[in-house]
């Protein structure tokens, strides 16, 4: 397995890139460590395949470099980076058995058949697949079929990364949590290094120890999945994870503190320099009361719903939508409430940029 460094990297489709509009991967420095399980989390157009194309080989980027361990593989073809890849669609052979396709890896780069047979039973294994290894792959349901996918990526002892595009799309929605965790387990049991490409937040947060959240070409945060939930970097981060996501508001910033439709909201703790610019308060649903006496910032509910787990209100104040998620009883559309949001959790954005502190941080 190896580190893998993206140096000052930076991909234009255009051959005179005039300015960073021009760029589809604007300046990008990033370092994941040999053994670490990864996610490239972000919407459609944010630069994750362009990225995932970079790294493969695919693709030469306009400016910077990919180093393996400090070996310099910027203009290596893929065969030569020693990477395994798992796409959207299983690639399988339909008319081979289970156990020739795992096989096919290591016969391919001749193998001896004594080593192919004892990776092909371990990853069968792992796979819970020993009972399908005589069975043709045109017979497998979908997920097995992707099972199988994953296991030819797995089964070369050999690779320095092993990439996953977005490889539960077509599985369905019931099956999805059994392939998520299946795979996390099997990260645990081989430690290879592996990039989890996707734009389901659920998939990213699920597997990664670390995500990456990509916008319009540019990083945006990089933290665990509890880092990225308490403490979005940028509201972009706030907006995207999280069912709903974060409440964004606008608000004015006068004397070091914040203003919502003239009512001050308590931050948690100093705003910094972010009276310039645009000012937003951020709160996540989680973190917001909701009641009908007592004090907090007025507002009427337009609609309640009711997901089983809990409910989410969705209550309007000074003409803005604000969601909470509430356990038990909840108050009905077209009542009069008060909404409170719990000190610690409400963070303040300058120009979609977290700029408040938590209390007693004197950075």
């Amino acid at each position: 397995m190896a580190q893998i460094t993206l140096s000052n990297l930076r991909h234009s489709y255009r051959p005179d890139p005039a300015d960073d509009d021009d760029y589809a991967l604007k300046k990008i420095d990033l370092t994941w460590d040999d053994g670490g399980a990864y996610a490239l989390l972000g919407p459609s157009g944010c630069g994750k395949s362009t990225l995932l194309n970079i790294i493969s080989g695919l693709l030469v980027p306009s400016e910077g470099k990919i180093l393996f361990d400090d070996r310099d593989v910027t203009a290596l073809p893929p065969a030569k980076r020693n990477i395994a890849q798992v796409f959207q669609f299983p690639v399988i052979y339909d008319t081979m058995t289970v156990y020739d396709n795992l096989a096919f890896p290591l016969r391919n780069r001749g193998r001896d058949e004594d080593i192919v047979k004892r990776r092909v039973t371990a990853i069968a294994e792992m796979l819970e697949v020993t009972g399908m290894l005589s069975t043709r792959a045109s017979n497998l349901s979908p997920d097995n079929k992707q099972k199988i996918s994953m296991g030819r990526g797995l089964v070369r002892e050999d690779v320095n990364v092993v990439m996953f595009d977005e490889p539960l799309t077509v599985i369905d929605p019931h099956l999805k949590w059994k392939l998520r965790s299946k795979l996390k387990e099997l990260h645990q049991r081989v430690r290879a290094t592996m990039i989890y490409v996707t734009h389901d937040q659920t998939e990213a947060l699920t597997f990664a120890d670390q995500v990456v959240v990509m916008q319009d070409g540019e990083i945006v945060q990089i933290g665990t999945p509890v880092d990225l939930f308490e403490r979005p970097a940028h509201t972009f981060v706030g907006h995207f994870i999280g069912s709903p996501g974060m409440n964004v508001l606008p608000c004015e910033v006068k004397g070091g503190a914040a203003f919502f439709g003239g009512e001050q909201v308590a931050l948690e703790g100093p705003a910094g320099g972010a009276a310039d610019g645009k000012a937003e308060v951020g709160i996540r649903p989680e973190f917001v009361s909701v009641s009908t006496t007592g004090g907090g910032i007025a507002a009427h509910v337009r609609k309640v719903a009711d997901i089983g787990r809990h409910k989410v209100v969705e209550a309007i104040a000074h003409d803005s939508r604000i969601h909470a998620i509430l356990e038990g009883d909840a108050p009905n559309a077209g009542d009069a409430v008060m909404l409170d949001f719990k000190r610690s959790q409400t963070r303040l954005y300058k120009d979609g940029w977290l700029a408040s502190r938590p209390e007693g941080d004197v950075r």
